[in-house]
C-alpha cells in the first residue's frame, strides 16, 4: 500500500519517513491529482445554490492526497535533490501546472466562488469566511478565471511551457552550484574559519573523491558567509566569482536563453490577462497595487541607501588602511571588513557569539 494514500499515524501526522520509497511519488501525485480533479467535480455538479459551506469548504479542503505527497517531495527535492527528484519534478513541472489550469478555469467553479463574492455582504458571515471568499475570488479572477475559452487555452499553454522551462532553470542553477563548488589545495587557506567548518570543507572533498584537498559548496543568495570570516583575500575574490558565474558561463547548465524565454511567457501571460506587463499582474495582488508604485518607493529609498553605502564605503577603506592594506575596497572585501569594523569599533565578534545561538537552543 502506498503510504501516501492514508493520513500518517504518526504525532503531529508527521510522513512515515520509513516506508516511502521512491516508487510511491509518482503514483501519490497522479492519484492525488485525480482525486483532487473529482472532488471539484463534485462541488460543481451540486444543484443547490452556492453557499459557504458546500463551496469553500470543500474546495478548502480538497486534495489531501496531492497535499500529503508534494510536502514530503518538494521538501525533499530542494534539501536532498537527487538524479531521481530531479527527472521526476521535470516529468511532474507541466502536469501540476495543468492541474492547477484545471482547478482555476474550471467556469463551474468560478461561478459559484463569484456567486458568493457578489453576495458576501448579504451572507452571514465570520470574518474569516470573508475574507477566504474574497481571497479565491482575487486569485481566480487574475489566474485568468473570467476569460473566454480560446484565451484560456493560450493561458494553459503558456503556464504549461513556463513552468517547464522555470523548472529546467532551477536544475541548471543547482547544477551548477554544485559544480561551482571552490577547490582549495592547503589549509592554510582557510585562515579564518572554525575548525567545524574547515572540517566540513575537508569531507566536502572527500565526498567528491578530493581527499586531501578542501572544498567550499557555494550557497544562495550570492554573497556567501564565509565571505566575513576568509583571511585570504585571493580566496574571497575566487569564491564570489564563483557564486557570481552560476547560470552564466556557457556550456550546459547555462540559463541565459531561458531568462529570456520566461521573461517572454510571463509577458505574454500578462497581457493575456489584461496587463501591460507581467511587473503589473504580481503588483497587483500586493500591497503597492502597480509597478509604479514601487518605482516611486525604491526610487525615494535608493538616494539614502547609496548614501549610507558610501559612508559605510569609506570606514571600511579605513580600516583596510589601518590594516596596512595596500589595495582598494573590493565587493569580495565587504562583508570581512565589516566585521573587522565591528570588533574594532563594538568589540563584537559574531563568529565567537555563535555557538550561544545554535538551533536547539532556542
Amino acid at each position: 500500500m502506498n503510504p501516501f494514500a492514508s493520513i500518517s499515524t504518526l504525532p503531529f501526522e508527521l510522513p512515515p519517513f520509513a516506508l516511502i520509497a521512491e516508487e510511491h511519488y509518482r503514483p501519490a501525485f497522479l492519484d492525488g491529482m485525480s482525486e483532487q480533479l473529482a472532488e471539484i467535480a463534485a462541488i460543481c455538479a451540486s444543484a443547490d445554490a452556492p453557499t459557504f459551506d458546500n463551496t469553500m469548504v470543500p474546495l478548502k479542503r480538497s486534495g489531501p492526497l496531492l497535499t500529503r505527497v508534494a510536502e514530503v517531495f518538494f521538501n525533499r527535492s530542494s534539501s536532498d535533490s537527487s538524479d531521481f527528484t530531479n527527472a521526476l519534478e521535470e516529468e511532474l513541472a507541466p502536469l501540476l501546472a495543468a492541474h492547477a489550469d484545471a482547478i482555476r478555469l474550471d467556469p463551474g467553479l468560478f461561478t459559484r466562488i463569484a456567486a458568493l463574492q457578489e453576495q458576501r455582504d448579504r451572507l452571514d458571515l465570520e470574518p474569516e469566511e470573508r475574507y477566504l471568499i474574497e481571497r479565491y475570488f482575487t486569485e481566480f479572477t487574475l489566474a485568468g478565471a473570467g476569460l473566454g475559452d480560446d484565451d484560456k487555452a493560450r493561458l494553459r499553454d503558456y503556464n504549461k511551457r513556463l513552468s517547464t522551462v522555470t523548472t529546467r532553470f532551477e536544475k541548471n542553477l543547482l547544477a551548477d552550484t554544485i559544480d561551482l563548488a571552490l577547490v582549495l589545495d592547503d589549509v592554510s587557506e582557510l585562515d579564518g574559519l572554525t575548525p567545524g567548518q574547515i572540517s566540513a570543507a575537508a569531507e566536502a572533498a572527500h565526498e567528491r573523491g578530493l581527499t586531501g584537498r578542501y572544498v567550499i559548496t557555494l550557497v544562495l543568495p550570492t554573497s556567501h558567509p564565509y565571505l566575513a570570516q576568509l583571511t585570504n583575500r585571493g580566496v574571497r575574490e575566487r569564491l564570489l566569482a564563483a557564486s557570481r558565474s552560476r547560470g552564466i558561463r556557457g556550456g550546459l547548465f547555462d540559463n541565459r536563453a531561458l531568462v529570456l524565454e520566461i521573461s517572454r511567457l510571463r509577458a505574454e501571460g500578462a497581457r493575456l490577462l489584461g496587463f501591460d506587463s507581467h511587473a503589473a499582474g504580481v503588483t497587483a495582488d500586493q500591497t503597492a497595487k502597480t509597478p509604479e508604485a514601487v518605482t516611486d518607493m525604491l526610487g525615494r529609498l535608493a538616494p539614502a541607501a547609496a548614501r549610507n553605502a558610501r559612508v559605510e564605503q569609506a570606514d571600511l577603506q579605513v580600516q583596510i588602511d589601518a590594516d596596512g592594506g595596500d589595495f582598494e575596497l573590493a565587493a569580495w572585501d565587504w562583508a570581512f571588513y565589516t566585521e573587522r569594523v565591528r570588533r574594532v569599533r563594538y568589540d563584537v565578534d559574531t563568529a565567537a557569539m555563535r555557538p550561544y545561538f545554535e538551533l536547539p537552543s532556542g
